[in-house]
């Protein structure tokens, strides 16, 4: 970076810096919710996997520390969505009323209580008591006042939420965007300060290859400049077999080996990476991320899946979630259409061990200090 990106970086840089000095020294409050939450986030525009992470910590609280679905919430502000305010997300909902995002965490864990709102502190009291959703204007649309207490919160993309403060807060960072290597927009990637990483309880290094030597990890470590008691982890992509977008997709399309693909998403280099392995791609048509597609895309789609009538159409499932909110997808293209599903997996013999002994660890201390302030 040279002297003149310096001098266009430095506002921004104050103005992140007096900020975060600010909550840091108190003054501007920060305050807690009334159950333990775990915060996940980054300081990267986009791409560094915060939806499959929050599907990776949500089958560990279910399946490892004994969680009821029911007792837990996810709360987003549904990022790109058309409605305002609290809004509980619905498997039927669409992605213009709650965000691609948490609409897909409730389609794949519907048992989960999601919800969507741009004020945190006001969503996690609503989770906290929904017998007040009807009582509050802004949320008196919500569809669903049937559900639950939240017992613990975990909050989708909060790190720069301040005035919400985690009882654990989870960093993501990209194996191939670190950010001791970006720099702040628009220079950069970075939307945070990168010393921001020395904030978080735990680090999680996303993307990362299958195998990773500890003198490689130990790097990293040092390169983030993290402190001793802050925990680093490594995890890699899994891709899931592929599945019908709608209940009419015919498998017999998988069978193929040849494949049409569009994608809206940050970066589609691990999934074309990971199709290339066993489908010829003949066709990849690219949206931005987060794209609302029109029907005029979908003529594109056709036209597209058209020249290549035995092949699948795939997309990913990020993107599926959006394309079912158009109106008459033509019945070629249902059957037709398969999403590519992915999870995250920790790298390292014993290290998902580890984590869930941590966060159960960090959880119980937060338990504990909630009921001893009510005492």
């Amino acid at each position: 970076m040279n002297a003149i990106d310096k001098v266009l970086l430095a506002p921004y840089w104050a103005a992140l810096k007096i900020r975060h000095a600010f909550y840091d020294k108190g003054l501007r409050k920060s305050i807690r919710a009334e159950v333990p939450t775990i915060a996940i986030g980054n300081v990267t525009v986009g791409g560094t996997g915060k939806t499959p992470h929050t599907e990776l910590l949500l089958r560990l609280l279910t399946e490892q520390l004994g969680f009821r679905a029911s007792s837990l919430a996810v709360l987003s502000r549904g990022y790109k969505r058309k409605s305002r305010g609290f809004q509980q997300v619905t498997v039927d909902g669409s992605a213009k009323d709650f965000g691609d995002e948490p609409l897909q965490i409730k389609r794949k864990f519907p048992n989960v209580t999601v919800a969507v709102d741009k004020n945190r502190m006001h969503g996690a009291a609503l989770l906290c008591h929904p017998e007040k959703i009807g009582e509050d204007r802004r949320s008196r649309k919500c569809r669903n006042r049937e559900m639950e207490p939240a017992e613990l919160i975990v909050l989708d993309d909060a790190l720069q939420y301040r005035r919400l403060s985690p009882d654990v807060s989870i960093m993501l960072i990209d194996w191939n965007r670190p950010v001791f290597r970006d720099h702040l927009l628009p220079i950069g990637e970075l939307r945070d300060l990168p010393s921001r990483v020395r904030s978080a309880d735990i680090v999680i290094v996303t993307k990362s290859p299958s195998f990773i030597e500890d003198e490689e990890k130990e790097r990293w470590r040092k390169a983030l400049g993290m402190r001793e008691e802050q925990e680093l982890y490594f995890t890699e992509t899994a891709y899931c077999r592929m599945e019908p977008v709608w209940p009419e997709g015919e498998p017999r399309y998988l069978y193929s080996k040849r494949l049409v693909l569009f994608s809206g998403i940050a970066d589609d280099r691990p999934l074309l990476q990971w199709l290339s392995g066993d489908y010829k791609v003949l066709s990849h048509l690219k949206y931005p991320d987060h794209h609302s597609f029109t029907r005029s895309d979908i003529r594109d789609i056709c036209s597209a899946a058209q020249a290549y009538p035995t092949a699948v159409v795939a997309t990913t499932e990020k993107d599926s979630q959006r394309i079912r909110d158009v109106r008459q997808v033509p019945e070629t293209l249902r059957s037709r259409l398969f999403r590519a599903p992915i999870e995250m997996v920790f790298v390292g013999e014993g290290e998902q061990e580890r984590f869930v002994a941590s966060l159960k660890a960090r959880l119980e201390s937060a338990a504990s200090k909630i009921s001893a302030s009510r005492q």
